[in-house]
């Protein structure tokens, strides 16, 4: 009687399912810790002072003193001339800064978004409707950046002798705007322009805290490329 022939198995071995089973139970409890903790941030943003602390943390004390210009930084404009409110704010603190006396010049900065009119020049017909002289008033427009506007502002004042300036941005900005300026000759003094109101509701918090969070990107991005 023939004897029959076994073939062997010539296919691989599966790994052990014990040891898969390990390595997915690493990946949940990670994923589980990682949402744990964003379910947990979300409700301290939104429940609790933590935003508005951490702005004015980061704003510091307004640092008003006599200078030789204003500067506002740009914000955003819509394409039929609409500022954004962080825009309007800074507007609106930088014309005021002026009313007190605190500096002669009040320089305006900001592009145009869709082809519609320039941020700066929205700015300086409020400036003029609020009495600011036009003399007093400089615009740039070539701007997109804080690095291109601290180096605009720069070429811009350099033939009026300014030294001092008193800069006007939101808290969380001043981060890598203060460098930026003080790296190309400027003194700078800081004046927040969100530091009025404490946000009152959980919408505004987290709203607060994802502008400040792209604050903080955004001065990391430049101590990695050596801009500050």
């Amino acid at each position: 009687m023939p004897s029959k022939r076994v073939e062997k198995d010539t296919h691989s071995t599966p790994p052990p399912l014990p040891v898969l089973s390990k390595q997915f139970n690493v990946g949940a409890r990670v994923c589980r810790v990682i949402g744990l903790v964003g379910v947990v941030a979300f409700l301290v943003t939104a429940f609790s002072p933590v935003a508005g602390r951490l702005n004015l943390w980061l704003s510091g004390a307004p640092d008003l003193v006599h200078s030789d210009a204003i500067v506002v930084l740009a914000g955003w404009v819509s394409g039929s001339g609409l500022l954004s409110l962080e825009s309007q704010r800074r507007t609106n603190r930088g014309i005021e800064l002026y009313q007190r006396g605190l500096a002669p010049i009040l320089v305006l900065l900001g592009g145009s978004s869709e082809g519609g009119p320039n941020e700066a020049d929205v700015r300086a017909e409020q400036a003029r409707r609020h009495g600011i002289p036009e003399s007093a008033i400089l615009t740039e427009t070539r701007v997109h950046t804080t690095r291109e506007e601290a180096a605009r502002v720069q070429v811009l004042l350099q033939s009026r002798g300014v030294r001092s300036i008193l800069l006007v941005s939101n808290g969380g900005h001043f981060l890598k705007a203060r460098p930026l300026f003080g790296r190309v000759g400027f003194k700078v003094h800081p004046v927040a322009s969100d530091t009025f109101d404490e946000p009152d509701s959980p919408e505004s918090r987290i709203a607060l805290m994802r502008t400040l969070t792209e604050e903080l990107l955004g001065w990391l991005y430049y101590r990695i490329a050596g801009y500050i």
